[in-house]
């Protein structure tokens, strides 16, 4: 059968994905003041983490154009895409607009745009899954079904080393940023069925508050051993390693991958930021 996966760069895929002649990502652009980095293969994280850090202001994205996605559209087979959630970026948006455009032209032709309502590697596990059926034999209009029910279920949750960005942002008070900064207090977030981002709790201390997030998912988790875990660590290898071991000393996925975080996932949980999906 042939097919094409676009996704989006907010999706993180593991060394192996990234080969995969059926998958194309499409890039976003990161701006910081005056500097620009485009979020490709050519993308340095180390000098990206250190401008921005560097850097009162807060950083900013801009999602795919419809043209971007369009370009790619133009393909002998099914299309499906996959975008970072529709509350936190314009690219589900984009991706909806090629869609109607390249019907009015092409009415015949199958496209599914999923807006994942998470990012990072809940996208990535989004693209696994659309693989994995397709692998099975699925006709295109299964898939597009059986990938809304496996996204109803999926859980995406967070903990972030520093709150800064959020600050320069204007989302989190000068004040709350410094009180939690001193008292070292982390929130564990995660993100909501419609794609939005909420607090869970907090603890004082990045290695509670990663316990805490092994906690919660221990009790929220559907069917584990039919899942995968995908943990995403943006330049802290060491504790994605110790949020592994938590998480499977606890539960019994069937299967686990870790990566470092490519461009937008880097911004969004900044230095030492842990995302988990599953």
């Amino acid at each position: 059968m042939s097919y094409r996966i676009l996704v989006d760069s907010c999706t993180d895929l593991t060394k192996d994905m990234r080969k995969n002649e059926h998958l194309k990502i499409i890039p976003l652009t990161l701006r910081i003041e005056d500097r620009v980095f485009v979020d490709n293969e050519e993308f340095n994280q180390k000098e990206f983490l250190k401008v921005m850090n560097e850097n009162p202001t807060s950083p900013k994205s801009a999602c795919p154009s419809p043209q971007d996605y369009l370009n790619e559209f133009d393909f002998d087979g099914d299309i499906y895409v996959v975008t970072i959630s529709s509350a936190l970026s314009g690219s589900n948006n984009s991706a909806e607009l090629a869609k109607r455009l390249y019907l009015e032209e092409h009415p015949n032709k199958n496209i599914a745009i999923f807006d994942s309502r998470s990012a990072s590697v809940g996208q990535t596990l989004i693209t696994m899954k659309i693989e994995e059926l397709i692998a099975k034999g699925y006709e295109f209009d299964e898939v597009i079904l059986k990938i809304n029910a496996f996204r109803s279920e999926m859980n995406t949750k967070f903990v972030l080393e520093s709150l800064d960005n959020l600050r320069k942002s204007g989302r989190l008070s000068h004040l709350k940023a410094l009180v939690a900064n001193v008292l070292n207090i982390k929130p564990i977030m995660g993100g909501t069925p419609e794609g939005t981002i909420a607090k869970l709790e907090q603890a004082r201390g990045i290695k509670k508050a990663l316990i805490s997030m092994a906690n919660i998912i221990e009790k929220d988790i559907i069917k584990p051993k039919e899942r995968i875990l995908a943990i995403a660590h943006c330049n802290c290898y060491e504790r994605a390693l110790f949020i592994r071991d938590e998480i499977l000393k606890r539960i019994p996925f069937k299967d686990y991958f870790i990566v470092d975080t490519a461009g937008v996932s880097s911004m969004y949980a900044n230095e030492g930021g842990i995302i988990v999906a599953y």
